[in-house]
């Protein structure tokens, strides 16, 4: 029962991880030529976290997100479902907006717009196949319960 739940919280994540690769394809896109030909001190990121690995290796943006997206992943396993959608909805505006930052500079405006409705978008579809999944399982929890008491 705890690994059905634990795989309906994944459900909320995904959002979260769409918009923490688009964050990372966008940031690492526009790098200047410099930092990708060895040049570390050439980077160009708002996050001190990210930056600090970058500035240390060429694939620190890599095994950043790939530490971060591991990090999201256990701190939700040990969140109530109501604490994991705030958590999920926390790290899906984070990533937006770090996106974002990139999106607008570099391509527009209007892209932004597109994103943003694209993650809402996706964030509703998925919590409402996460609350779909977690009543049917309560249901069945009470259920069970019901039947062990008779």
């Amino acid at each position: 029962m705890k690994r059905m739940r634990f795989n309906n919280k994944l459900i909320l994540l995904i959002p979260a991880f769409w918009a923490c690769l688009v964050d990372l394809i966008v940031t690492s896109l526009n790098q200047p030529e410099t930092y990708w030909r060895g040049d570390l001190n050439a980077a160009a990121e708002g996050n001190p976290l990210v930056y600090g690995f970058m500035e240390n290796s060429v694939f620190g943006i890599f095994i950043f997100t790939l530490l971060w997206l591991i990090v999201i992943i256990v701190i939700s396993y040990f969140l109530t479902p109501k604490i994991c959608r705030i958590f999920a909805l926390f790290a899906l505006m984070g990533h937006t907006w770090g996106a974002a930052t990139w999106i607008g500079f570099y391509y527009g405006f209007w892209y932004i717009l597109l994103f943003i409705l694209f993650n809402s978008v996706l964030f509703i579809f998925m919590e409402d196949i996460f609350t779909t999944r977690n009543n049917v399982q309560n249901e069945t929890t009470a259920c069970q319960k019901h039947e062990s008491l008779k």
